[in-house]
């Protein structure tokens, strides 16, 4: 089965390359859309092996993932791996992520940070995730340990029929609600991430909550 992992990144120049050869050990193809970046993110991607598009300016994190993924689909991938460009988490866990969708038992394939292992996150950060899984228990009645956590993979068949409508970080819940709208049967494996410096800068910021839940609820207001 031809596996592509799609990386969407935003000025990553320091770490994109590291991050496409470790996904090209366990890929087909790595896909890599570059979302208006300032830097050299794009030679280095296209350097390291990567196949790289690129959007003009920057159009968010959630638009860079359906760019990918229409990609991913359009040339032939049958399992399709979001995977990040900063270097958090550990691409040598693609297998164990793809494994269940290999195997029939799953259409999605959701890392699950607090099933492994998230080492240097900040309590505060820990507290807010607790509460979004809560949160989205019960919104979406299913039965998962993480929410917001960019390592999962998926069919072609489960990607086809995701709809990807939020530009921004509120994408990660919108597709977790996609799952539960579709019934597409799912699974959470263990993962470990690297909370380091530069991942904590580049990251999803805390006051980035309440516009995850504003762009949620006009979602569904406009949908």
């Amino acid at each position: 089965m031809k596996i592509t992992v799609v990386i969407p990144a935003h000025n990553e120049a320091s770490t994109i390359g590291e991050a496409v050869k470790g996904a090209l050990k366990h890929a087909d193809e790595v896909l890599v859309v570059d979302d208006g970046s300032e830097d050299d993110t794009s030679a280095r991607a296209r350097g390291a092996g990567a196949r790289v598009l690129r959007h003009v300016v920057k159009r968010g994190q959630g638009a860079a993932l359906r760019t990918a993924i229409r990609a991913a689909r359009q040339s032939g991938a049958e399992i399709i791996v979001t995977f990040d460009a900063d270097l958090q988490q550990d691409a040598t866990e693609i297998p164990a992520l793809v494994a269940p969708l290999k195997a029939g038992l799953a259409e999605i394939v959701l890392g699950s940070r607090f099933l492994g292992r998230a080492k240097n996150m900040p309590a505060l950060r820990r507290l807010l995730l607790r509460l979004a899984v809560f949160f989205t228990r019960i919104t979406t009645g299913l039965k998962i340990t993480d929410t917001h956590n960019g390592f999962r993979a998926m069919t072609a068949s489960a990607a086809e029929r995701i709809l990807i409508t939020q530009d921004g970080f509120a994408h990660a819940s919108e597709i977790l609600s996609e799952v539960a709208r579709h019934r597409l049967p799912y699974r959470e494996v263990p993962v470990n991430l690297n909370y380091s410096a530069y991942s904590l800068k580049k990251g999803q910021k805390l006051s980035g909550s309440f516009k995850i839940l504003f762009d949620l609820l006009k979602g569904d207001l406009f949908r």
